[in-house]
């Protein structure tokens, strides 16, 4: 496709699901996902600069520039009925670009799924991250989120090649603010992890006031990361989400749902 969008090979492709990986992490955090989804449904996993094959790239620090510098990779992949799916920094972008979409008036997705992430207007109870030294900013991390592996964290190599993406993306977050706006009227469910303490229950359901349509949370077992420590279950859900908008039918979801 593009650098900025890796697919998986489905020639019986009949919709796209566009995946935003969390903070840090490029397009192989979805790498597992093809195999586990319909065959109808070619997985596109977004790339940002800065990561993995795009690793010698300077990182975007805000999220405008981020959708600016997406939508129109995106415009030339509509072709097809699409959703999207975002965990964590993920879920904000995939939000931001539904908005931006929703603002060109272009084919909207048939559902979004958001993960590990609080509903846009609800205020950060944290102190921000983003101008902290880098041995601050790394132990504050692991404090809140746990997701740098032990490995990662005692290789002074590694950690470099990181550091400058995971530090964008955490500006980024912190620094976006949606503003007001309308929900839009796009069928939205949202995931959480039961053990999350970044993004409980509550500000799940918060995402409510962000739709005009449909709208769910499911939960899974799991912390900030139960996008891959329950893997199986997650995919599951997402599989019965699409199944049914391939026949042309509202998205079915399992699980704890709201209303």
């Amino acid at each position: 496709m593009t650098a900025w969008l890796v697919r998986s090979a489905r020639p019986a492709a009949r919709m796209r699901l566009f995946c935003f990986p969390y903070a840090g992490i490029g397009a192989s955090a979805f790498r597992l996902w093809p195999a586990a989804l319909p065959a109808e449904v070619e997985v596109v996993s977004v790339q940002l600069p800065g990561r993995e094959t795009r690793l010698h790239e300077p990182p975007l620090s805000a999220m405008p520039a981020m959708v600016g510098q997406l939508l129109p990779e995106l415009r030339g992949q509509l072709d097809l009925p699409y959703a999207l799916f975002g965990h964590s920094m993920g879920a904000t972008l995939a939000w931001a670009t539904a908005r931006a979409l929703a603002a060109e008036g272009v084919s909207p997705p048939l559902h979004v799924i958001l993960s590990g992430r609080r509903a846009p207007r609800m205020p950060d109870p944290d102190l921000p991250l983003r101008d902290l030294s880098d041995a601050q900013f790394i132990d504050e991390i692991d404090r809140r989120y746990g997701g740098i592996p032990a490995q990662v964290r005692a290789s002074a190599d590694l950690m470099a090649l990181l550091l400058p993406a995971l530090r964008a993306d955490i500006a980024a977050l912190e620094t976006y603010r949606q503003g007001e706006a309308a929900p839009l009227p796009l069928p939205l469910t949202v995931f959480g992890g039961q053990q999350d303490a970044r993004a409980p229950a509550a500000q799940m359901q918060a995402w409510r006031g962000e739709t005009s349509a449909a709208f769910h949370v499911q939960l899974f077992p799991g912390g900030h990361f139960f996008l891959n420590t329950s893997r199986p279950a997650v995919l599951a859900a997402v599989a019965r989400i699409l199944h049914p908008l391939l026949q042309g039918e509202p998205a079915a979801v399992a699980g704890h749902c709201a209303p």
